[in-house]
């Protein structure tokens, strides 16, 4: 989402770098750059000149002029000051420690992903050793509840049983009650949408608000949307006193301006962030983290939590133990292809790493792509058992075979099985070398991608 906006930041900060001396007119001439990239970015007019304000405040200091590099200064404020624009330093966790059941109110316009970001909420709380319970109030779209039930079996968590034709009120009031005596410690709400705000909806959300007593309120917004997410939000807060935003679709290619915005506009915290269709694609909100991704300086914690979460310890014990006595085959290559999958897209995964998100767009396809991954995988799960342990048994036509089943060509599968017997001939060469071998060739091509 943020490819053009982070693009055209690094062209400017790369002028900065270079400046030997900074007066006042080149900074002003620097900020006029950052608010036309900021205008572009879709995000909000007076957001953007608050923000350039504050920045300017800071930057014609005698700490800047006086440094010894006042581009890198200068470079450091944006920095910390898109962080503090989008919340950075305040608490946006979710508010839990009441009585329980404890009542989540998920809000917003039809379209932004409200049911399938409950269903992620869900899978999140769940995660932390919770009890959700999910409750449909939305009886006007067609399958909204349905939709939920679904979602609900899919996450092997219960949904309550409401029909199209009850009040919405009613059933968040029966849900909330059913959630009280069955052990449920969280309810989340799945209320009902428009394509715009009316007053129906939002006296209906008001009654829903007045008899579960929500803890939490949160806005729903499709970051896709742009300004409109924006507006839509300040409404909702005007209306509701929302706690907090949830924005979809962040793995999307808008401008990115609301994702910038909605914080300064509504006053309220980003808790969490969609990116991805997938039920575990819902992350917690960290502005520092998105700004450092932003300015293409990685997110390498968010990185390393994914990791934690998917990647089991045992066998990574036993993958270790394997690679010491040369024993990785194309079953592990599998294993491992498949965690990673897990973790979210590749290219999303590369852009939390320090410069790799620059250095994969000038490679331009050099790197390997979703397709490729999938083309890999297929091909390993058509071999037998035998054939992905012991893979010098492969002849030509258990090749042709294989090919067949996977739907890809002879040439494609010779070229995997060529690429992972050079792999595992330069793991053995480092397991001989040992740590410092190892550090060498780091920068050998070790996979067969």
């Amino acid at each position: 989402m943020f490819d053009s906006l982070s693009d055209k930041l690094d062209l400017l900060f790369k002028k900065l770098r270079g400046q030997g001396v900074m007066t006042e007119d080149n900074i002003k001439d620097a900020l006029r750059e950052v608010r036309m990239v900021l205008l572009e970015a879709d995000v909000n007019f007076k957001v953007v000149k608050d923000f350039v304000e504050r920045v300017r405040e800071r930057a014609i200091g005698s700490q800047v002029l006086q440094s010894l590099s006042p581009g890198q200064q200068v470079i450091k404020i944006v920095h910390e000051e898109l962080v503090a624009l989008m919340g950075g330093g305040e608490d946006n966790s979710l508010d839990l420690a009441a009585k329980p059941p404890v009542a989540i109110m998920m809000v917003g316009l039809q379209g932004a992903g409200k049911t399938t970001t409950c269903g992620k909420l869900a899978k999140f709380l769940k995660g932390q050793r919770r009890r959700p319970l999910l409750v449909p109030a939305d009886v006007y779209r067609p399958a909204a509840i349905e939709q939920l039930k679904t979602l609900g079996r899919q996450l092997s968590l219960e949904v309550f049983d409401a029909r199209a034709d009850q009040d919405p009120v009613d059933i968040c009031r029966e849900a909330l009650r059913y959630a009280g005596l069955s052990g449920f410690d969280t309810v989340i709400f799945d209320t009902a949408g428009r394509h715009q705000i009316d007053d129906f909806l939002m006296n209906e959300l008001a009654r829903i608000k007045e008899v579960v007593e929500p803890r939490e309120i949160l806005f729903v917004a499709d970051a896709m949307t742009g300004q409109e997410a924006v507006n839509v939000a300040a409404g909702f807060n005007e209306r509701l006193d929302i706690t907090g935003v949830v924005l979809t679709k962040l793995d999307g290619d808008a401008k990115g301006g609301a994702a910038l915005s909605i914080r300064a506009v509504t006053g309220r915290p980003v808790k969490f962030v969609g990116l991805g269709e997938k039920l575990d694609a819902l992350e917690v909100f960290y502005a520092d983290r998105l700004v450092s991704r932003i300015l293409g300086m990685g997110d390498v914690l968010t990185l390393v939590e994914k990791a934690q979460s998917v990647f089991d310890e045992k066998e990574a014990v036993r993958l270790q133990q394997k690679l010491k006595k040369s024993q990785f085959d194309l079953e592990d290559f599998r294993s491992q292809l498949q965690q990673i999958k897990k973790m979210g897209s590749l290219e999303s995964l590369m852009g939390m790493i320090p410069g790799m998100g620059k250095a994969m767009k000038q490679l331009q396809g050099a790197q390997p792509s979703e397709k490729e991954l999938k083309r890999i995988e297929a091909i390993i799960d058509s071999m037998t058992r035998d054939e992905r342990a012991d893979h010098s048994i492969i002849n030509g036509s258990r090749r042709l075979r294989i090919a067949k089943g996977s739907g890809t060509t002879v040439q494609e599968v010779n070229q995997l099985l060529k690429r992972f017997s050079e792999a595992q001939r330069v793991m053995k060469q480092l397991q001989k070398l040992g740590p410092k071998g190892l550090m060498k060739g780091m920068g050998r091509k070790m996979l067969p991608f």
